[in-house]
């Protein structure tokens, strides 16, 4: 047993120092980022935020909705292929490329993952995802499928330190995720006691991945546009969202009515109701690591997106960053005990 004795930092522990800045406006701030993959060699314009590959988020039709904006959206693994090639049928490349395909890691994933992209050149994205990027079966998988597809672009994890973010890289990700536990549909830390601290990961996880040409998506723990900003701000390529692109229209969560008023519901995708739904309840070796909550329903995801756009964009007016790109490089954190004035509640 060690101890490591360095404080590991949440979004709640920092804000952003300002900085003189020549912008006028955040109208003249550039949120759209250019990447060329390491493995793929692919490249890909748009607004690096993802909604979550959770099924009461990642749905086809948010996938069309964000598209507009440029977004990205992880779609569920528990669509069929049918599904796929109905959605396929109806999107032009504008929403295809701005689309991953998820995918577990088992023998019958591999053979959807296969029937999927074959439908069409203009997917490009395949995520891999299982809740713990540390076994050695993701690496062979992540190969298995960098074998497969060598000119797509991989993204896989979840892990939360570089020297997994290295291997994985080296494997034939070319993007990894990072976040274990800090989701607000997550119990992972209370059940398991694993995690870190997620702006801490994002800047450990960043600096192994930039140096060999890798790519990291932050994935969870931001409840605010805020939050939004200080991952990209901490070395972030991409930010996953969850809780924050949940309740609306485009979610596909179930709606339920209580006192006249409109509720979707939103779980954890190791929760109960989610394995429930799926694999036919909780495996009797494992416990459930996620909660199901009821969020108020809030109607067409534009806004919201509308919304956390804005705040980033404002973030880079501070701190005179013209460009999300340069955001990074213009961040200088400062630690801090307290973040907003709750006197009249929360916003």
């Amino acid at each position: 047993m060690r101890i490591e004795q360095d404080l590991k930092l949440g979004f709640k522990d920092v804000l952003f120092r300002p900085k003189r800045s020549t912008l006028k406006s955040r109208s003249q701030v550039e949120l759209t980022r250019d990447f060329t993959f390491k493995h793929s060699g692919r490249q890909w314009s748009g607004v690096p935020i993802i909604a979550a590959n959770m099924d009461s988020v990642g749905s086809f039709e948010m996938a069309a909705s964000l598209a507009k904006h440029g977004v990205m959206t992880a779609v569920h693994k528990h669509y069929t292929v049918a599904d796929w090639a109905e959605f396929i049928k109806r999107s032009d490349a504008s929403v295809l490329n701005n689309v991953m395909v998820s995918t577990g890691t088992s023998d019958a994933d591999f053979q959807k993952t296969k029937d999927i992209m074959a439908m069409t050149d203009e997917l490009i994205f395949i995520c891999i995802d299982i809740a713990n990027g540390y076994s050695e079966h993701l690496v062979e998988y992540v190969e298995r499928v960098r074998a497969e597809f060598p000119d797509k672009v991989i993204s896989a994890g979840n892990v939360v330190t570089g020297d997994m973010v290295e291997e994985l890289i080296l494997a034939g990700a070319d993007i990894v995720k990072v976040g274990i536990g800090p989701g607000s549909v997550c119990t992972t830390r209370v059940k398991t006691g694993v995690g870190y601290p997620q702006l801490s990961a994002i800047i450990e996880c960043a600096d192994a991945a930039h140096g060999l040409g890798g790519r990291i998506i932050g994935d969870g723990g931001c409840a605010c546009a805020g939050d939004v900003a200080k991952a990209f701000g901490g070395g972030a390529d991409f930010v996953m969202l969850g809780g924050m692109l949940a309740g609306h229209e485009e979610s596909n969560g179930e709606v339920i009515e209580k006192d006249g008023k409109m509720f979707m519901k939103f779980y954890g995708m190791s929760s109960q109701s989610a394995m429930d739904k799926h694999s036919g309840g909780v495996a009797k070796y494992r416990a459930a690591e996620g909660k199901t909550i009821l969020l108020p329903y809030r109607g067409p995801v534009e806004n919201t997106i509308q919304d956390i756009m804005g705040g980033v964009r404002s973030t880079c007016t501070y701190v005179g960053a013209a460009q999300l790109k340069e955001l990074t490089k213009r961040t200088t954190f400062i630690r801090v005990q307290e973040q907003e004035n709750n006197v009249f509640g929360k916003e």
